[in-house]
């Protein structure tokens, strides 16, 4: 057996190489590359192997576009309305609220910050108001967005 001072370190390079390939099972020089492909997730089965097309993330990121830039409108339009320059939650959940497509697909989300729609019960109003609330309440929604 090789004294150390013989050698003049405890390992050379080559012998923690061959180490390195009897400490793990299955593993050796340049054997590494797979697991941290797997760690990648790219051993993962690609969009094809699932069913995705190559399109469908193009067309994703288009809806979202699309959904964002109509919110963003609306909760301007709820800011201006409330005579503001910035857009806070309260502006983002009016303007979700109040648009019918817009809150049926958000029907289940919590803003924070949001609040809740102002509604006042018709028994609470006095009579003048409550006979026009009772009036407008009766209008199909199509004539009441319009």
């Amino acid at each position: 057996m090789p004294s150390l001072a013989a050698t003049g370190s405890s390992a050379s390079p080559s012998r923690r190489r061959q180490g390195a390939e009897h400490a793990r099972p299955g593993g050796g020089v340049g054997e590494h590359e797979p697991i941290l492909a797997a760690a990648w997730g790219s051993s993962s089965p690609t969009l094809a192997a699932r069913g995705i097309s190559v399109g469908a993330p193009v067309y994703l990121a288009a809806v979202l576009e699309y959904l964002a830039a109509e919110v963003l409108e609306l909760a301007g339009n709820a800011a201006r309305d409330n005579k503001k320059t910035r857009i806070i939650p309260r502006h983002v959940l009016l303007a979700i609220r109040n648009d019918e497509e817009l809150g049926k697909l958000l029907a289940g989300v919590t803003i924070a910050h949001g609040g809740v729609l102002p509604n006042i019960h018709t028994v609470l109003l006095p009579k003048k108001v409550a006979e026009k609330a009772a009036a407008v309440a009766k209008e199909p929604k199509s004539l009441k967005k319009a």
